[in-house]
Order: C-alpha cells, then sequence, then structure tokens
C-alpha cells in the first residue's frame, strides 16, 4: 500500500488544481469544442471523474454496464461534486486494504459487458494513470482555450507535500 495511497493523494492534488482553472473559465470555453480524446473541456473532465467512478464501483463488487447518467452534460459544479463524492469513497476503500489485497485478483465486466480478471494493485495504478493521461489532454485543450494551466507534475506534488 506504500506506493498506492500517495499515487492516489498525487490525483487528488493534480484533479484540484485542474478543477481550479477550469472553474475561472467562461462557460463559452469549458464547452466548445476542442478535438482530442473528447470534444470538450466539459466532456474530457466529465470523463475522468466517471471513470475514476467506475472503477471504484468495480472495486467494491459491482460493474456498471455504462458510465453514470450524470456523466452527460453535467456542469461544473456536479462533476466537482462527484468527484469529491468519488475521493471519499475511494480513500475509505483504500483504508481496508492491505499489501497482499494488492496481489489479489479480482473478476469485473467492462461497461460492454466483457469479463476481465486483474491483479487488484495494477488497477489502482492503470485508473492513476488513465487520470493523468487525460489531465495531460485537459492542459493542452485549457491552453487552446486561452487559459493558462497549473502544473500538475508528479514530483511538483511531492515537492508541495512537504
Amino acid at each position: 500500500m506504500s506506493d498506492v495511497r500517495p499515487l492516489f493523494a498525487y490525483t487528488e492534488w493534480a484533479n484540484a488544481r485542474i478543477f481550479e482553472c477550469v472553474d475561472g473559465l467562461p462557460e463559452e470555453q469549458y464547452t466548445r469544442t476542442i478535438e482530442s480524446s473528447f470534444p470538450s473541456i466539459a466532456a474530457t473532465l466529465a470523463h475522468v471523474i466517471s471513470a475514476e467512478w467506475v472503477w471504484l464501483r468495480r472495486w467494491k463488487g459491482e460493474s456498471p454496464l455504462a458510465v453514470p447518467d450524470w456523466a452527460g452534460g453535467a456542469s461544473r459544479e456536479v462533476l466537482h461534486g462527484k468527484l469529491r463524492d468519488v475521493e471519499a469513497e475511494r480513500a475509505a476503500f483504500l483504508d481496508t486494504l492491505t499489501d497482499d489485497a494488492l496481489t489479489e485478483s479480482f473478476s469485473y465486466r467492462s461497461v460492454k459487458g466483457d469479463p476481465f480478471t486483474r491483479p487488484l494493485g495494477i488497477t489502482l495504478q492503470h485508473v492513476a494513470n488513465h487520470s493523468t493521461h487525460h489531465r495531460g489532454q485537459l492542459t493542452t485543450m485549457l491552453r487552446q482555450a486561452g487559459a493558462v494551466p497549473p502544473s500538475t507534475d508528479f514530483t511538483l506534488f511531492f515537492t508541495n507535500a512537504k
């Protein structure tokens, strides 16, 4: 667990920094089409949060077959609230884990219904990495929208955490 908890502390810190920047955008910049993996800052942010939600559900024994309804067209306030909910529930979940639990496999279904079995620790790392990937896209999109995105470097987090 020594690697997983700091990874999610970093994820929460980086998500918060991105949200601070996004919260300062006018609605037109937040929702305007800026092609990337998703068509807007709003849609990319919704994807990050809904993916974190889906994986948390899987870790807790559920296998959602769709992203949650709130992910489509949600306001910044709704998304921010959902992110805080996911972070709090995930922190409580992480507190129940042991190092041995990280090597144990668990089974789940993708949103398409396909079955998978993976070690828990690998999927935890995947979620943090997935969010980092899309925060990088958000950084580029924010620049294209005229904003100045924050640095979310992993090493900066540890510099600030001291």
